[in-house]
């Protein structure tokens, strides 16, 4: 990869990195994952039913990170 790729490439990676810095997350007391918006096909869940769906989520995660470990 040429020179000018790789100085494209670390300046997205800078840029991706800079741009989420306008959250404000540290010090504040928001919930994880909790950005401001619904995604508009899966916004219907309250209560038990949210939970429920966070908790299969939680349970996928750590089943893929085990089947990557082998």
């Amino acid at each position: 990869v040429p020179f000018l790729g790789w100085l494209q490439i670390v300046i997205y990676c800078l840029y991706v990195e800079a741009s989420g810095l306008g959250f404000n997350y540290i010090g504040t007391e928001q919930t994880p994952g909790d950005v401001g918006w619904k995604p508009p096909l899966l916004s219907g869940f309250d209560g038990e039913a949210k939970t429920k769906k966070l908790n299969a989520e939680i349970a996928n995660g750590r089943l893929a990170m085990m089947a990557i470990i082998g």
